[in-house]
């Protein structure tokens, strides 16, 4: 299982939100650029960096410092937030980044999200399908920075995708994200059982090594942590545990 370290920007910060509240929000550090170049020195090949205030306005005004990690950090760069035009996706590829990640237009844009799909290729495009699981046990897609549920099931948004080439989802139980509450392996373990093929990242409530221990077992291709490895909960050390080639 590859371990994908997380960065999350908001107002040119690294920031931690629990359970997606922008009201609710530990900084990290003024210096993003410096704590990629540290990430970039772990036994890993992806780093996954997140817009905050892109997925909140739709305004990236963030660009300088994602440009700058792209150029500066050895590490492959994915990037979310705000990214709501095929121009935005050529731009961010243009400079560097290796995968776009799109969320809410998977919701409100199909179409269009299919279109970039094969425009793109289903390596350079990844589907954050943010979830709130329902009294009924489904899977509901949350939209706009989590702040508005959908109607859309994640099973039959991932079928519709498919369709098109869809080959990467992240997938994050708002309710875990932040909150060092544990991932929510039951739900990924039936995303598999039902699409085994995808190139699912699990994301949100990583605590420690053991719980990525946990989510390998269950057959992940990758697992993101953010606040784990920033409070130092998950070591260097416990990071090359994890064969990237695998």
């Amino acid at each position: 299982m590859k371990i994908i370290p997380a960065i999350d920007l908001k107002d040119g910060k690294c920031v931690r939100l629990f359970k997606g509240d922008f009201d609710r929000q530990t900084e990290y550090s003024d210096d993003p650029v410096g704590m990629a170049l540290a990430f970039a020195e772990l036994d890993v090949e992806t780093l996954h960096v997140v817009d905050l205030d892109g997925a909140q306005s739709g305004t990236q005004r963030n660009r300088s410092i994602v440009e700058g990690i792209a150029e500066r950090a050895p590490i492959r760069v994915q990037l979310g937030g705000g990214l709501r035009s095929r121009e935005a996706l050529s731009r961010w590829f243009d400079a560097g980044v290796s995968r776009c990640v799109i969320g809410s237009l998977a919701v409100s844009r199909p179409d269009d999200v299919a279109e970039w799909l094969t425009a793109f290729g289903s390596d350079r495009v990844v589907l954050a399908l943010d979830v709130r699981i329902g009294e009924d046990g489904v899977p509901w897609l949350a939209t706009h920075g989590w702040t508005r549920s959908s109607e859309t099931s994640l099973w039959d948004c991932i079928a519709y995708f498919k369709e098109h080439g869809l080959a990467h989802v992240l997938c994050t139980d708002v309710s875990r994200d932040g909150a060092m509450a544990g991932p929510n392996t039951a739900l990924y373990r039936e995303i598999l059982s039902r699409f085994p093929e995808l190139l699912l990242q699990a994301s949100g409530g990583v605590r420690d090594v053991e719980d990525l221990r946990t989510l390998a077992a269950t057959g992940l291709p990758a697992a993101i942590t953010g606040r784990a490895l920033l409070d130092g909960a998950i070591t260097p050390d416990e990071v090359a545990t994890f064969p990237q080639n695998a």
